[in-house]
């Protein structure tokens, strides 16, 4: 029976790997990202305690508040952000890369969310107010007041009057504002673009079940989708019965988060199954905010910032080069011991290294952009303890090698055979880190989690790279005259393992019989 085998192409398998490697260095040239982003501790960021003005605070409703908020700041990919309660009416967020404005706007919006309609829509025009704050933001949190929500019917029935006309003409962006459910309201939109006269909520926050962004099947443009329960479901079918057929800008109705017109889009289609979709102009940024603002939109409390204040980089950089230091140090050892043991394959040691540190480098990079990475001091100790255990494969691969030639197998047998042996070891040896980084990414909090995820991305990097170049690399190697026959300097001669030149090298010896003595 005939049988095939497929020959191994190390120098192919080496190619592919490097230009997997090269292209994400091009996807960081095309998008002109060079550097990883910088967690609080090395970039610096801001730190806002928030305290609620209630007059009554319970545990349970301020850790309910903090959870919303970490949800709020992780949900927009800044990083690394901490949000933790403080006594018993304080929170304290801490965030890097972002602005003093936008981490008190973002953690700090308190109004219930809604959807109204819009009765009337007109270019606001209005110049920013002079106090400094921005276009389309109020200068102050909106006054509540009392009033219950309208049913829907009463809602959808709402004729705006000659005084909210008035106020309407009076408002310019940026004044404060009163939000009740059962009243209409005069807001601006996020930007101070457009200027709304909106009828009394038809549904408010709570109804939401979840909010999510993405771009769909067959499309090009980033949507908000949105699940409804049952209540809001009726609501919705009600509301966009009407609206779909109303003229412009009847037919839109607005979402509304403390005052602000986060969106106002238009009505298209009847909606009876409480699952909605928001397109528009949206970039990934503007709708992950929207689907956040849908999804986190309501605080069981009311907070007002009683501190803001910068955190300087300085001692986070200064531990960062001490870091720098041990890790160039750790590296260093490695590849003296490297040199010093295995002679020649220190080569293969240090190109492994090298290559492994671009990967790294390149994944960091681009998991900032794509995801919110931050590279912070325990992600950095991660990498560092990585070397250990690239260092760990290279020793089993090396070792098994060695253990084959010792056993009678010529060199260029034993890199393969050695290969297929040692290769179960480093896979099961690299599952237990990864699991460990798992398990501890899981349960952690904070900057522990950095730490878990550079250990659990350079463990992958590593069995990466054990198997796309340092196997292919040794194979080429074993195809050279240096190290295929075994030179002193190689780190596979024969003297070094306790084996002949012949044995190494494959070839069989022929004894001469020794001539027998014939009786005269």
């Amino acid at each position: 029976m005939a049988t095939s085998s497929r020959k191994p192409r190390p120098g192919l398998t080496l190619l592919v790997f490097l230009i997997v490697v090269g292209l994400m260095y091009t996807i960081m040239a095309v998008t002109r990202t060079w550097t990883p982003r910088l967690g609080l501790d090395l970039q610096g960021g801001m730190t806002i305690t928030l305290t609620a003005t209630n007059r009554e605070v319970s545990p349970e409703s301020l850790e309910l508040a903090r959870d919303i908020m970490q949800q709020r700041v992780d949900g927009l990919g800044v990083g690394e952000a901490s949000v933790a309660t403080q006594g018993d009416r304080h929170i304290v967020v801490s965030a890097p890369n972002i602005q003093r404005d936008d981490l008190v706007d973002l953690v700090g919006s308190t109004a219930q969310l809604a959807f109204r309609p819009v009765l009337l829509a007109v270019p606001a025009g209005a110049a920013a107010p002079e106090d400094g704050s921005g276009p389309g933001l109020p200068t102050a949190p909106p006054t509540a007041s009392d009033g219950e929500q309208l049913p829907i019917e009463d809602v959808l029935a709402y004729q705006p009057t000659a005084a909210d006309y008035e106020a309407f003409s009076n408002y310019t962006c940026g004044d404060p504002v009163t939000d009740a459910l059962d009243q209409p309201l005069v807001a601006c939109d996020t930007l101070g673009v457009e200027q709304f006269l909106l009828g009394p909520v038809a549904i408010t926050g709570e109804r939401i079940d979840d909010a999510a962004f993405g771009i769909p099947p067959n499309d090009l443009n980033y949507v908000v989708t949105l699940d409804f329960d049952a209540e809001g479901t009726d609501q919705l079918a009600a509301l966009t019965q009407q609206l779909v057929s109303n003229p412009q800008p009847t037919n839109r109705f607005a979402v509304v988060l403390d005052g602000v017109v986060e969106s106002a889009p238009t009505t298209n289609v009847y909606i009876p199954g409480g699952q909605a979709e928001i397109s528009g102009n949206f970039t990934a940024d503007s709708a992950a905010q929207l689907a956040n603002v849908l999804k986190f939109g309501s605080l069981p409390l009311t907070f007002e910032p009683s501190q803001v204040e910068s955190i300087s980089p300085t001692l986070g950089g200064e531990q960062l080069r001490v870091g720098l230091i041990a890790g160039l140090i750790g590296l260093v050892i490695v590849l003296l011991y490297a040199f010093a043991y295995y002679r020649g394959l220190g080569i293969v040691v240090l190109g492994s290294l090298l290559v492994a540190a671009a990967a790294t480098y390149a994944a960091m990079v681009l998991l900032g952009s794509a995801v919110g990475f931050t590279l912070n001091l325990p992600a950095i100790a991660g990498a560092i303890v990585s070397i250990g255990i690239t260092a760990d494969s290279f020793v089993i691969y090396f070792e098994r090698i060695r253990d084959e030639i010792r056993e009678g197998r010529s060199l260029r047998s034993a890199l393969q055979t050695g290969w297929v042996k040692a290769r179960s070891t480093i896979v099961v040896a690299d599952m237990v880190s990864l699991l460990s980084a798992t398990v501890l990414f899981i349960l952690a909090v904070g900057g522990v989690k950095g730490f878990a995820f550079t250990l659990g991305l350079t463990t992958l990097i590593d069995l990466a790279v054990i198997f796309f170049f340092t196997k292919p690399l040794m194979l080429l190697l074993g195809r050279t005259k240096f190290f295929g026959e075994g030179h002193k300097l190689s780190g596979l001669d024969a003297s070094h393992m306790g084996v002949s030149r012949d044995s190494l090298l494959g070839r069989r010896v022929r004894r001469t019989p020794r001539p027998v003595a014939k009786e005269a």
